[in-house]
């Protein structure tokens, strides 16, 4: 292809089997993070430090968010000059994935926390790989018309791997079983796309310049709209991470629940089919109206409401209730914000560097989240007070948001 090729938006339309094998690959994708996120690594912080475990949990969390935040745009930056025959992205799809599964079956005989954290990190650091290239695919592949009806099948997909990781998680049985589980269902669930094959192709002479470091600071003097979308999309993911990291521990120790963790499976299902039930009408709907913003700004304050929910009601009642809220709210932002943000880029040729910087508005909350959570609940008013906080949080994010003027 030439430099042009690559840069122009696509045209047509993706085929059904394409847009299969997409969403099945991006399932195994999510299914090996949520997996141990949403059970795993908080049972072997139990096991490994059971009068810390929140603090362990935190430690881990954090040093695995710090490796995905650097990852994301390297990967992205990598295949964006990649020159294979096989593709730009497909490469980094099969390497990453491998390296995942390596870095979950370390986590399976890990004996102590030093083995935990590297094999968590070691996790993080593949599977952002396969993320970046996955992300990247859909600017590649799919016109812009088409792009929230992409991004609810982006959603959908990311939301089953939640569902699909800490189901296998819960039914593996054990801290091993569960690794094991995820580690099989991950590296079978990315061969139909690869097999597929669609990807671009670019030779040598059309490849973009050698990347520098300073070209992974994009000046939102330069190019606001792309500084107010990352500012948005980072607010209101350190609000849910804050909300989503404790929740083992919030059903075991504040709700007082019996089986936390299949209360745990159970909240992440009641989510999930809300999140289904609106990740594709918010997509759909918005390309039908031509409009992003006003979705991505309802959706979080939904989300937002569904936090403070947590902490006036924290019941398994008032639990149930707010799982249901937040996955409405989230599946239609899931959706539109990921359209919005494809609009926003710099520059075409560096798509997968560039919503790698984006990503980092994701994972680095994951990073800040144990810093901001740990403290609250320890000794500055508990769950009430961190989800109180995760609320006002979220709320503020969604409303900034309308700063983006190029985008409806």
């Amino acid at each position: 292809m030439t430099a042009a090729e690559v840069s122009a938006e696509p045209s047509g339309t993706v085929s059904r089997r394409w847009i299969a094998a997409y969403c099945l690959a991006t399932v195994g994708t999510f299914a090996g993070w949520f997996g141990p996120l949403q059970i795993l690594l908080a049972k072997q912080s139990d096991v490994f430090a059971p009068a810390g475990k929140e603090d362990l949990l935190a430690l881990v969390a954090l040093l695995g968010a710090a490796v995905s935040a650097v990852a994301n745009p390297v990967w992205g930056a990598l295949s964006d000059r990649t020159t294979s025959r096989f593709g730009m992205r497909i490469p980094w799809i099969v390497g990453g994935t491998i390296g995942g599964v390596a870095g979950l079956l370390l986590l399976a005989s890990a004996q102590g926390v030093g083995m935990m954290i590297i094999g968590w990190c070691l996790v993080q650091l593949a599977l952002n790989a396969p993320f970046a290239a996955l992300s990247a695919a859909i600017p590649d592949q799919v016109p812009l018309a088409k792009r929230g009806t992409a991004g609810g099948y982006f959603g959908l997909a990311q939301t089953v791997g939640v569902i699909v990781g800490t189901g296998l998680a819960v039914l593996g049985s054990s801290i091993v079983g569960g690794y094991l589980a995820c580690s099989v269902f991950v590296l079978l669930s990315v061969a139909p796309y690869v097999l597929l094959r669609k990807d671009i192709v670019i030779s040598r002479a059309e490849r973009p310049a050698r990347m520098r470091l300073s070209d992974f600071w994009i000046s939102p003097r330069r190019y606001p709209d792309f500084g107010w979308a990352w500012l948005t999309r980072f607010l209101m993911n350190v609000g849910y991470s804050i909300a989503l990291l404790y929740l083992l521990f919030f059903l075991k120790d504040q709700v007082k629940l019996a089986d936390p963790d299949s209360g745990v499976l159970i909240l992440t299902v009641v989510n999930a089919l809300t999140v289904l039930a609106t990740v594709m009408l918010g997509g759909v709907w918005s390309d039908r109206v031509g409009k992003r913003k006003i979705f991505v700004s309802a959706s979080g304050v939904i989300m937002g409401v569904a936090a403070l929910l947590l902490a006036v009601w924290p019941t398994w009642t008032g639990a149930v209730t707010a799982a249901a809220i937040l996955g409405t709210g989230y599946g239609a932002y899931l959706s539109v914000d990921f359209a919005l943000l494809t609009q926003v880029l710099p520059a075409a040729v560096d798509r997968a560097k560039d919503l790698g910087v984006l990503n980092v508005a994701t994972s680095l909350p994951q990073v800040l989240a144990p810093v901001i959570a740990a403290p609250i609940v320890s000794s500055l008013g508990g769950y009430p007070v961190l989800y109180g906080v995760a609320g006002v949080v979220t709320v503020v994010g969604a409303l900034l948001v309308h700063k983006i003027r190029s985008v409806s």
